[in-house]
């Protein structure tokens, strides 16, 4: 069925309401002498604003409305108009359709479209939108651009759709696949682009424990970059990282000697967190005891938790339960209060395991209970499935190795986390 245009609609509804021009003409202040020419189509594409001053007339929906402005309008500058103001009103089904519109216009060269849809998309003005939007723009000028065989454009606007996607902590795995489709046009991408993506990967890479790849791409980002930026030292720092969890602890102390020399606030804590964590993992506990004692006195709150794990894991495996008390008791004190990154999350669900763990050793079921649910919950945030798995099996393991019954409490708490986090996937 053919939408109405704009004359249709104007024609309907000044019957329906009994109107003549001279009466619409007081009442919007649009001349009779245009609305006549929009009613009886002589004008097929009337200026935008002048449909803005007559559509409280209409009884039709917003959407239809500027569906029924697009049926005959490819003028560009007006279409870029109608763009603004969709997004304004964050109607992101018209802002596809709107952005369609301009691409398919027959004024514009196709590159040029697409061209001036990026730039559009990429203006600090629609920066500063939700997500959402910007999601729709870059989704439509990656897939015209895909169906007319321009790869810069696919590349650019996969890129701009990944580094939005990438932030959400429930989708990681789901978003690196997505990041992954830009390796393919990377070649299509300019310098700086290149730097960013490789960087963001990598980083993502190491959040997803994906730690060789992790370690490949941040090589990729450091290769081009020249300059000494944050995002290079965090890229730095993940690749240390993935070093350390693939057991490569002399590449970890190599590349610590270069990551230390940047000057940001966190590369002197980090360096600390993994000059002692590396002492401890090669089992030099006589060196690294001291060093993840101090530095749990000395490390910001926020980064307390690292060193703290590690010293959790190595008084578990020399049985020295007094110990472990002695460092849950500044549980407060240890915990971050704010934890933005997976890595954060991941360690938070690593503590209570490790807790819960040294509880169940004590043979205090509800405290060590309590703590593997805490864990569960710590993993569910990030969605990290695997590390959940051996969260829960290592509770169940409990269970059976003692003949014990897992009481209707424990059944249901861990229910409600299963709900909570499914739920949160889900969305």
């Amino acid at each position: 069925m053919q939408k109405k245009t704009i004359g249709d609609m104007l024609s309907e509804s000044r019957r329906n309401n009994g109107l003549s021009f001279a009466e619409l003409e007081d009442r919007t202040g649009v001349s009779r002498g245009v609305l006549q020419k929009i009613e009886s189509g002589e004008t097929k594409r009337p200026e935008f604003k002048t449909v803005k001053s007559i559509v409280a007339l209409f009884p039709y929906s917003y959407e239809e409305i500027i569906e029924g402005y697009l049926e005959d309008e490819t003028r560009i500058e007006t279409l870029f108009e109608i763009l603004q103001e969709v997004i304004q009103c964050e109607y992101s089904s018209l802002v596809e359709r709107v952005s369609l519109k301009i691409l398919q216009s027959p004024n514009e060269k196709i590159e040029k479209a697409l061209e001036r849809l990026y730039s559009f998309a990429d203006s600090i003005a629609i920066a500063e939108t939700n997500d959402e939007i910007c999601l729709v723009l870059f989704k439509v000028i990656a897939n015209y651009a895909r169906q007319c065989g321009e790869p810069k454009y696919i590349a650019k606007a996969l890129l701009k759709k990944y580094l939005i996607e990438r932030n959400d902590l429930k989708r990681l795995e789901e978003t690196f696949r997505m990041g992954e489709e830009v390796l393919y046009y990377t070649d299509f991408l300019t310098i700086e682009e290149k730097i960013i993506y490789y960087f963001r990967m990598g980083l993502h890479a190491h959040n997803t424990q994906k730690y060789s790849m992790c370690i490949e791409l941040c090589q990729k980002g450091l290769a081009l970059e020249t300059s000494i930026t944050e995002l290079k030292a965090r890229a730095y720092l993940a690749m240390i990282n993935s070093y350390f969890f693939l057991d490569n602890f002399d590449a970890v102390e190599q590349h610590l000697d270069v990551f230390e020399e940047f000057e940001y606030d966190f590369v002197v804590e980090s360096t600390k967190i993994n000059r002692a964590t590396t002492k401890a993992r090669k089992k030099d506990y006589e060196v690294a005891i001291p060093m993840l004692r101090k530095y749990m006195d000395e490390l910001h709150k926020e980064n307390k938790i690292h060193v703290v794990n590690e010293l959790l894991e190595i008084y578990l495996e020399l049985g020295n339960m007094d110990a472990i008390e002695e460092v849950l008791m500044n549980e407060k004190a240890i915990l971050p209060a704010t934890p933005q990154t997976p890595y954060k999350h991941r360690s938070i669900g690593a503590y209570y395991q490790l807790k819960g763990k040294f509880q169940t050793k004590l043979g205090r079921l509800d405290e060590g209970m309590e703590s593997y649910v805490n864990s569960l919950k710590a993993y569910g945030v990030i969605s990290a499935f695997e590390e959940m798995h051996k969260c829960l099996n290592e509770m169940l393991t409990y269970f059976d190795e003692n003949s014990l019954q897992m009481d209707l409490q424990y059944v249901q708490k861990l229910k409600g986390v299963y709900n909570t986090t499914m739920g949160n996937f889900g969305k």
